[in-house]
């Protein structure tokens, strides 16, 4: 089991140097293959008619003068140990990690994303839970119930969740719960430091908006997978040795049939950590995915870069959990 750990680990850590990688050539690497040059980077850090000895200063500062992969060092070797830079009289320290300054604020990017972080965590963790809860059981009781009123029901309301799109059902809760019916006027987000209560009560209707869609993508594929594995040999062989019920649908029907399930939810939970974007916009939630669009419509290179790696390392991350719980649930697993 710790030789497998080792190994997951390491090939975490290896993906996370591709990625970084990947997202430094993209940004950095590409455009110059398009014909942008280091001045026209480096005057973004400048604002407003930039002269030529400014572009120069900005450039040696930064390193954009030299090799890529003198560059891709000094980036990675930032991101660990910080880096120091001269953009006025005195010195800016960024501390690690350190994804750069804003072009257009000028602001450190690390911070405002460690503050950012918060929001899009909790928007994440409530979703979670309500989707799974809700997701696996009715998908459960729909396939115990193949074919009846509940499971014509719920796979019908399960089709027009996945079918709705996000930005939709958004604006249609905020129109009812928000303007027809007061019941959230003033959705703001609130620390769960500062009133655990508020915080929770502020959050409903993100939470179950969001948790609408993946609720109903999970209800049909533990339903799909509840009625492929109540119909295995095993499953039989339980029910003739006298296994009450419950028994047979819980320890051996779904334990087995949440398996995949497991995989989905890492992804789907590492996503939105990196950053519900269409969620936080319609809810005016200021966290990663509101950030990242202001990264993106800004034209703002350092947030974009600074959100995406963030992204990425919660999306290994969660991929390794994932794996560990494999290992943990299938013993077979370590031995591949």
């Amino acid at each position: 089991m710790a030789a497998y750990i080792i190994r997951r680990v390491f090939a975490a850590v290896l993906l996370l140097l591709v990625v970084s990688a990947v997202t430094f050539a993209i940004f950095f690497l590409v455009p110059r293959l398009g014909g942008q040059t280091t001045d026209s980077l480096a005057a973004q850090y400048i604002g407003k008619n930039p002269d030529p000895d400014s572009i120069a200063a900005v450039k040696k500062n930064l390193g954009l003068d030299q090799p890529i992969h003198v560059q891709y060092w000094h980036f990675i070797k930032a991101i660990v140990a910080g880096a120091e830079y001269n953009f006025g009289p005195n010195p800016s320290v960024c501390n690690a990690p350190c994804f750069g300054y804003s072009f257009k604020t000028h602001v450190e990017v690390w911070p405002e994303i460690v503050q950012r972080i918060p929001v899009t965590f909790s928007l994440a963790i409530g979703a979670a839970a309500i989707w799974v809860i809700s997701g696996i059981a009715t998908g459960v009781l729909s396939a115990l119930k193949r074919g009846s009123l509940f499971d014509r029901l719920a796979m019908t309301i399960a089709l027009a969740g996945v079918s709705l799109p996000m930005f939709f059902t958004g604006l249609v809760s905020l129109a009812l719960f928000s303007f027809n019916w007061p019941v959230w006027e003033n959705l703001h987000f609130v620390p769960f430091s500062e009133d655990p209560g508020q915080w929770a009560w502020n959050l409903i209707l993100p939470w179950c908006t969001l948790a609408f869609l993946y609720s109903a993508l999970y209800a049909r594929l533990t339903r799909a997978g509840m009625l492929e594995t109540m119909g295995e040999d095993y499953i039989r062989t339980a029910r003739a040795k006298g296994l009450r019920e419950r028994k047979v649908v819980f320890k051996h029907g779904l334990r087995s049939a949440l398996t995949p399930l497991i995989t989905i939810f890492g992804m789907d939970f590492a996503l939105l950590v990196g950053g519900a974007v269409i969620t936080e916009r319609v809810f005016s939630l200021q966290g990663m995915g509101a950030y990242a669009i202001q990264g993106v419509t800004r034209s703002d290179l350092p947030i974009v870069m600074g959100v995406t790696l963030t992204a990425a390392f919660f999306i290994v991350l969660c991929n390794l959990l994932v794996d560990l719980v494999y290992a943990a649930i299938d013993p077979r697993v370590r031995l591949s």
